[in-house]
């Protein structure tokens, strides 16, 4: 199993690359590409298909990305 900390090295960004949008390990994927399909139930291995050059610890690396942007603090009255 990958670690976290490794997983989350996977996702990079760069201001001169796709608008500055988080991708993965450098490459012109953008996070929310894979999360879209992903969400439209394109399964992890078509989309390892589709682009030989990702990894299923990308696909990890992708899914903890945006549980982590979506873990806000909870707040009491």
């Amino acid at each position: 199993m990958t670690s976290t900390p490794e997983l989350m090295s996977r996702i990079t960004q760069n201001p001169g690359q796709c608008g500055g949008r988080p991708c993965i390990r450098g490459m012109r994927i953008r996070v929310t590409d894979i999360l879209e399909m992903l969400a439209e139930n394109v399964s992890i291995s078509e989309i390892l298909e589709d682009f030989p050059d990702l990894e299923l610890a990308d696909i990890q690396a992708c899914l903890v990305f945006a549980a982590r942007r979506t873990d806000f603090p909870r707040l009491t009255a």
